[in-house]
């Protein structure tokens, strides 16, 4: 079992920086594929960005350029950087885990709200 639980979120200016955070417990979070998505009311959840095990990442097109995700497994957390936000970047962001590279996530945090207006 591996329990993530979100950090970072608020309220910020169009332009403006926020680092969120995902602290994973219950595991070591080495040997996961780890991601970020997000999702805004009446919308599907949408991939943001993804980092394998490996350290390989990918990136929404509506982000890339902009946010910039990596993973401390030493400290079992994995970042997302965003910079230069947007009112569209609006949205609850959560983090996800998976075992298998090509699955849906097997564990999910709750998620925490990121809101770009001034």
């Amino acid at each position: 079992q591996v329990q993530l639980v979100e950090s970072g979120g608020g309220l910020v200016q169009p332009g403006g920086s926020l680092r969120l955070s995902c602290a994973a417990s219950g595991s070591i979070i080495s040997i996961y594929h780890m991601n970020w998505y997000r999702q805004t009311p009446g919308k599907q959840r949408e991939l943001v960005a993804d980092i394998t095990s490996g350290g390989r990442t990918t990136y929404a097109d509506s982000v890339k350029g902009r946010f910039t995700i990596s993973r401390d497994n030493a400290k079992n957390t994995v970042y997302l950087q965003m910079n230069s936000l947007k009112p569209e970047d609006t949205a609850v962001y959560y983090c996800g885990a998976r075992r298998l590279l090509f699955s849906d996530n097997d564990y999910w945090g709750q998620g925490t709200q990121v809101t770009v207006s001034s």
